[in-house]
Order: C-alpha cells, then sequence, then structure tokens
C-alpha cells in the first residue's frame, strides 16, 4: 500500500489526494511507480546520453546538475558539463561566426558555417554514440572545461 508523499499516511493506489492532510499525491505510471519514483528511476548512462541530445541536450545538462541524485556521481555530471559547453559552443557558431562568414555576401549561408554547423552536429552524434557504448571521451577543449567545472565542485 502507498503512502502519502508529503505526511506519511497511507493512502490508496488510485487516490490523487491524501484523505489525512490533503496534499496531490504523484500520478502512478504503468509501472505502478508514482512520477517521483519514476524520474528517479533514470540510469546514469541514460542521464549523461540526454546531456547530448542536439539542441535540446542542455535542458537535461541543467537537470542533471541540479538534481541531488547526480550530485556525487562525477562521470554524469562530467558529460552534463561538456553537453552544456557543446551547446554554448553552437551558440557561438550559429549566432556568431555563421553571421560574420556571410557578412557581405548575397548568399544566405556562407558554405563555411554550413560546414562549421555541420560539423558540430556530428560531434554531438559521436558524442552519443559514445556514451551509449559508456566509454568515456573528452572533447579537446570543451571536454577539459568540464574536466574544470567538476573539480571545483567537489
Amino acid at each position: 500500500m502507498p503512502f502519502c508523499c508529503h505526511c506519511g499516511s497511507s493512502v490508496g493506489p488510485a487516490d490523487m489526494y491524501c484523505a489525512h492532510c490533503g496534499a496531490r499525491q504523484g500520478i502512478a505510471t504503468a509501472a505502478g511507480q508514482t512520477s517521483t519514483e519514476a524520474a528517479g528511476s533514470i540510469s546514469s548512462r541514460t542521464a549523461a546520453m540526454l546531456c547530448y541530445i542536439p539542441f535540446f541536450g542542455w535542458i537535461a545538462s541543467i537537470v542533471v546538475l541540479a538534481s541531488e541524485r547526480f550530485r556525487h556521481e562525477r562521470v554524469v555530471r562530467f558529460h552534463a558539463f561538456q553537453g552544456l559547453y557543446l551547446f554554448v559552443a553552437w551558440l557561438l557558431v550559429d549566432h556568431v561566426v555563421a553571421p560574420l562568414l556571410s557578412f557581405g555576401t548575397m548568399k544566405h549561408v556562407h558554405p563555411l558555417a554550413f560546414m562549421a554547423k555541420a560539423g558540430m552536429l556530428a560531434v554531438w552524434i559521436f558524442m552519443l554514440i559514445k556514451t551509449a557504448q559508456e566509454q568515456f571521451y573528452r572533447l579537446p577543449l570543451l571536454g577539459e572545461l568540464a574536466d574544470r567545472s567538476v573539480s571545483e565542485q567537489r
């Protein structure tokens, strides 16, 4: 029998609110876990992989860095920082380098800017594959920054 997430009294599995204190309960998933338990069951490998999803991995990186569950897992935090720095590098290429290269030309996207963006996308995919295979890989500059960031937090 489940218990209230706020006061600890017993509640029914389908109860949305506690009869004792009135607190809203976690929504049950198909496996019978509440939403808070399901979020806590994510593996370290999956959390690290989510940090390298192109264009959206920065959200997972921030969640990993802010969560208490991964506070002492150095490898996952490394991947979160490296994924975050990779997104910042993408922003620099997309919003600084590409407009500078396209300045003065009539083309919308300069070929070098296109190649830089394609290279950044390839690095994201490469890191997704390496992380899925549980191979630890440091990107040349971003890996050093991520290593320093993890070391400073200890």
